[in-house]
């Protein structure tokens, strides 16, 4: 049965944080907010955890797991990031956007993407996911909330509690999310290229 905390969007309770930290850093799965829809996260280092996300979303191991970061620092921990690049990224962050970049040696591997050892990134503007990062001192490992069969991500936290409660650790009751998923950017080369358009402004990329 999954723990459901009542966060507050603007100000979050620094001891139900905190709290969530706990199960985080325990080995569990928490459903949480972000700017654009509610995701699953984990600690990166737990294989247990992630394979349970694995089950949850039905996902192969082909899909690119996303790193949700707190700042600019700690993505340039987990990859690899040019000059060029890091404006482009300084402009965009904290924002709606995913980008896939050449992992580095600080990501386990199990996380990386099998052929193009790449992963996902992202910092979002979003207050109950900048508090649990700050608290947490290192990255989530994340994707978003979208079920098997389903086209678009869970919306409403009462929902997710019915669905979710014998499978995820902890439900954060952050008010309803936008249903919209990040858009994806891969900057892997030297020119931006558009995976898929979503919540962030894509026009940088198709200009």
């Amino acid at each position: 049965m999954s723990q459901f905390f009542q966060i507050h969007a603007e100000t979050p309770q620094v001891r139900l944080v905190r709290q969530a930290v706990d199960i985080i850093q325990q080995g569990g799965i928490v459903a949480y907010p972000t700017d654009c829809a509610y995701a699953l996260g984990c600690h990166i280092g737990d294989k247990d955890a992630v394979e349970r996300i694995r089950r949850i979303r039905k996902l192969d191991d082909k899909h690119n797991f996303t790193l949700v970061c707190r700042d600019l620092s700690e993505l340039a921990t987990y990859a690899k990031v040019d000059n060029q690049h890091f404006r482009l990224l300084k402009a965009l962050t904290p924002g709606a956007y995913t980008f896939i970049l050449n992992a580095t040696r600080e990501v386990p591997k199990r996380l990386v993407h099998p052929k193009r050892k790449t992963i996902g990134i992202r910092v979002p503007d979003n207050v109950i996911a900048q508090a649990l990062l700050a608290e947490l001192g290192e990255p989530m490992m994340s994707v978003s909330l979208i079920m098997p069969g389903e086209d678009e991500p869970m919306t409403d936290p009462y929902d997710m509690r019915m669905v979710l409660e014998k499978q995820v650790d902890l439900i954060i009751d952050g008010g309803y999310a936008g249903m919209a998923a990040t858009t994806v950017v891969d900057l892997t080369e030297d020119a931006p290229q558009l995976i898929r358009q979503g919540a962030g402004d894509s026009s940088p990329f198709t200009d």
